[in-house]
């Protein structure tokens, strides 16, 4: 009778515990250093660099429009070209320039002439009305012996003689004055357009934009494209295009959310890796902290605070503009014990995991302190070297797959 109901309950017993998988990963409970670390995305950036911008020219040459423009990435040496403008506009403007200075210091050059001639022919006259106010001073003289009437008519004339020399040579004074208001006028028109040729011809020459040191060119971004600038882009003057890092010093910028900043301290140390490059890895430290928030971008609420990384040593593929994932070292803690996070499991607010007895596991409750992205600190409920499963040894390889999944976690 005994053994009739031993063997229900073994069954029982069974069936409630699940049936083990055999492939289950274990891992063994380990003592070291823990450490804590905050992960996050950021852009490289160069702490120091050099930017070439778009040439500043008069509305009077129409928009500027990129003929051609270095690859991005590319290696520039001081005085090569690495932007060209289309200069069609301006060379219209050049030629109209030049057609009307032409025209400008032909009319100066005409008007010259006509003054000139004009003088010449009033010195003229001058010399006539000397000459005549000579005569009549001659004929006053002699009229002694003449009649009263006669003397009384050869000094009219010799009166009229000076009125006359005078005003030819008011005249001639008045229209120097004039010829040299209508010749300054005619000058004013020759600078300006002498100026504006000058512009011209330096606007021109500001389409073909050099470097101005030794570097990696990195294209910026065109705002209204977000794709990085290229040929057919209409650039406002004076906008940024290119940038010149100085790659001996590199930054990283990455934004820690505010639930996480009160972690993050100038001096801790980072790992940094490059998404283009995950086999390579980097060192840093934490440079600054911004003190205001700022709104992560105009469609939501959530505040983020710029965080500036330092980056050790130096390598021509970490160039601004790529992304890193970095991991800022919040805190080390020495000798505790830790287990990886695949190893634990939750349910209803309890931490476990599953030991491994004999040749099958038990499940053993445990309580747990800080985590990071890989391990769990085990403040009770391990020891040293326990050997613990990596997933639920009692769901089947055929369940795991169809779950992708920690059971009860």
């Amino acid at each position: 009778m005994f053994r009739r109901l031993i063997i229900p309950v073994m069954i029982l017993l069974a069936s409630c515990r699940g049936k083990e998988s055999a492939d289950v990963g274990i891992a063994r409970v380990r003592r070291g250093t823990f450490t804590e670390v905050l992960s996050e995305q950021g852009t490289v950036e160069a702490l120091n660099s050099l930017s070439i911008s778009a040439p500043v020219i008069s509305y009077l040459y129409g928009t500027l429009k990129i003929a051609r423009i270095v690859d991005d990435g590319r290696e520039v040496k001081a005085g090569d070209t690495v932007i060209i403008f289309d200069p069609s506009e301006i060379k219209r403007a050049i030629v109209q320039a030049e057609q009307q200075l032409e025209i400008a210091q032909a009319e100066y050059d005409k008007l010259k002439s006509t003054q000139l001639s004009e003088i010449e022919d009033l010195q003229s006259d001058l010399e006539l009305a000397k000459i005549s106010q000579e005569i009549s001073a001659l004929n006053f003289e002699t009229a002694t012996f003449e009649p009263e009437a006669t003397k009384k008519e050869i000094k009219l004339k010799l009166e009229s003689a000076g009125i006359a020399l005078n005003r030819a040579q008011e005249q001639i004074e008045n229209k120097k004055i004039i010829h040299r208001e209508d010749l300054l006028q005619k000058e004013v028109t020759i600078r300006q357009l002498t100026s504006r040729l000058e512009d011209a011809n330096h606007s021109m020459n500001s389409l073909f934009v050099v470097s101005p040191a030794n570097g990696i060119a990195i294209k910026e971004e065109n705002w209204t494209t977000d794709q990085k600038w290229a040929v057919g882009d209409s650039p406002y003057s004076g906008s940024r295009l290119i940038e010149l890092p100085d790659l001996a010093k590199m930054t990283a910028r990455v934004n820690i959310n505010e639930t996480d900043i009160s972690k993050v301290m100038p001096g801790q140390r980072v790992e940094i890796r490059p998404d283009a490059y995950s086999d390579s890895v980097y060192t840093g430290k934490v440079e600054s902290v911004a003190n205001l928030a700022q709104t992560k971008d105009y469609r939501s609420k959530i505040k983020i605070f710029p965080v500036r990384i330092s980056i050790e040593g130096h390598s021509r593929t970490l160039l601004p503009g790529l992304t890193v994932s970095c991991k800022i070292i919040v805190s080390e803690i020495p000798d505790v014990l830790y287990i990886p996070l695949e190893s634990l499991f939750r349910e209803q607010g309890m931490d476990y995991v599953y030991v491994k007895s004999g040749a099958g596991f038990k499940r053993r409750d445990i309580k747990t302190g800080s985590v990071n992205t890989d391990y769990a600190i085990v403040e009770e409920g391990l020891e040293e070297n326990d050997e613990i499963a990596l997933s639920n040894p009692f769901i089947d390889k055929n369940e795991k797959e169809g779950n992708n999944g920690k059971a009860g976690s």
